[in-house]
């Protein structure tokens, strides 16, 4: 994670592409099932960052939905 604990901002997400979004979207996704593995292990150190992730997701997909809506 290139920030830790840091959420993205929605101003990040503005001059991003659908394609961009979308990779951004599986990329998270994976960083989350990385860190729910060491959260199994009890190896996971910010607890913290899987809600950051999960809202970071959200933040991705609202952006994702709205440029479809808008081009439809």
């Amino acid at each position: 994670m290139e920030r830790a604990n840091k959420f993205m901002k929605i101003s990040e997400l503005n001059d991003k592409t659908l394609a961009e979004l979308a990779a951004l979207g599986r990329e998270k996704r994976q960083e989350i099932f990385n860190l729910r593995l060491q959260q199994a292990g009890s190896r996971l150190e910010k607890p913290s960052q899987l809600r950051t992730l999960r809202r970071d997701i959200a933040r991705i997909e609202t952006r994702m939905s709205e440029m479809r809506n808008k081009a439809a």
